[in-house]
């Protein structure tokens, strides 16, 4: 039997076949039917819309594009742009363990949301952190025109209680366990003394995050060239905001620095670990434990952070230099911590009191208009 006009096999004997026909503006389109009763259904069909002038999509066979590849290429933009690269490929490795082997334009925003929240015990930072990823990975996706939609741009992000500043010695201390831990009676006494007695080699660590209220990613990426002691001045090359700041060092950070150069061994980096044979990337693996150890609840690394600009607005500090030091972008960020100043309100209001006493005596002093000698008000 003869094959229909524009209906063929490709491969003569394959059983696999396909159609060729001329659509609305005259492109020539190939498309694999399969079977030859499919084929010629699917012929038919499309000389039906070419009549109809339907106009067809650019590419009628587009090779479905796996989340894996999409994942990668936010992988790669992370690593030449964000300092949080290392965090974005934690999180990746588990979003591509629930995700890698779909089509990405099969994932919907229902899914996401479900996922997020079947991790109960995720915090809600913590869940706004990887859907910021799922969003950046498909926006990027968008860009290269590898899919369409972008279903993690429907997914709300959670509401955060930014307004949480928690600090070292904000809480009472709890029982103390161990023997070397029953003299301190505060946090920070305690904390340091679990990490003087088991983790000496990162008290240097504990001191710079403390004296300088660096951001953990600026830290830990802190290489020697942009440690300048002499000067007392540390350049973040690259903030969270990508713009540069730089940083004053105070005497106690200045010996940490010295410290940790006695122990360099030619590295560029500046914290390295105890083998001093590659840069360290994290501290939870001591931090924590001292935080448990020292019987301090609710603490993390980044509440040193806290704790540098608490102690700055408790010293009386203005706001904007706060700010400067901490690198934040606008001045609503710093405005968390202007309660702890209560000495600089105090002295803010009480400028009132001197006000109210400046008026009384201007009106004591001041001559009644009805007592004016009309002989001398110059009516005449």
């Amino acid at each position: 039997m003869k094959s229909p006009r524009g209906v063929y096999e490709k491969v003569l004997g394959s059983g696999v076949w396909w159609i060729r026909y001329a659509d609305t503006t005259g492109r020539i389109r190939r498309e694999k039917a399969g079977a030859k009763s499919l084929a010629v259904q699917l012929y038919q069909k499309r000389k039906t819309e070419v009549r109809q002038a339907v106009k067809l999509p650019e590419n009628l066979r587009t090779k479905p594009v796996p989340f894996s590849e999409l994942a990668n290429d936010a992988l790669d933009f992370s690593r030449n742009h964000k300092l949080s690269h290392r965090q974005d490929a934690c999180r990746m490795a588990f979003v591509i363990s629930q995700f890698g082997n779909r089509t990405a334009d099969t994932i919907t925003p229902q899914e996401i949301d479900r996922w997020l929240e079947s991790h109960w015990d995720w915090a809600k930072a913590t869940k706004n952190r990887y859907l910021a990823l799922l969003k950046l990975t498909y926006r990027l996706g968008n860009q290269n025109e590898k899919v369409k939609n972008n279903p993690a741009r429907l997914v709300r992000m959670q509401r955060e209680n930014n307004a949480r500043i928690r600090y070292l010695n904000q809480h009472e201390p709890l029982p103390a366990t161990l023997d070397y831990l029953k003299r301190h009676t505060d946090e920070e006494s305690r904390l340091r003394a679990v990490i003087e007695t088991k983790y000496a080699f990162h008290m240097p660590e504990f001191e710079i995050a403390l004296n300088t209220g660096m951001r953990l990613s600026e830290q830990y990426n802190t290489e020697w060239p942009n440690v300048n002691l002499a000067q007392r001045l540390l350049t973040v090359s690259r903030s969270k905001h990508g713009e540069k700041r730089h940083i004053p060092l105070n005497s106690t950070a200045v010996a940490a620095f010295e410290r940790l150069a006695l122990q360099a061994n030619g590295s560029t980096f500046v914290f390295l670990n105890m083998e001093r044979d590659a840069p360290l990337r994290a501290n939870k693996h001591w931090f924590e434990n001292s935080v448990v150890e020292a019987g301090i609840r609710d603490l993390t690394w980044h509440d040193l952070r806290h704790t540098f600009a608490s102690r700055l607005a408790m010293a009386g500090v203005d706001l904007r230099t706060i700010q400067e030091l901490m690198g934040h972008k606008t001045i609503q960020m710093t405005c968390r911590y202007s309660h702890l100043s209560p000495s600089h309100q105090l002295a803010a209001v009480e400028k009132l009191v001197s006000h109210g006493s400046r008026l009384k005596r201007s009106k004591r002093h001041s001559t009644p208009p009805e007592l004016t000698d009309p002989r001398t008000d110059g009516s005449n």
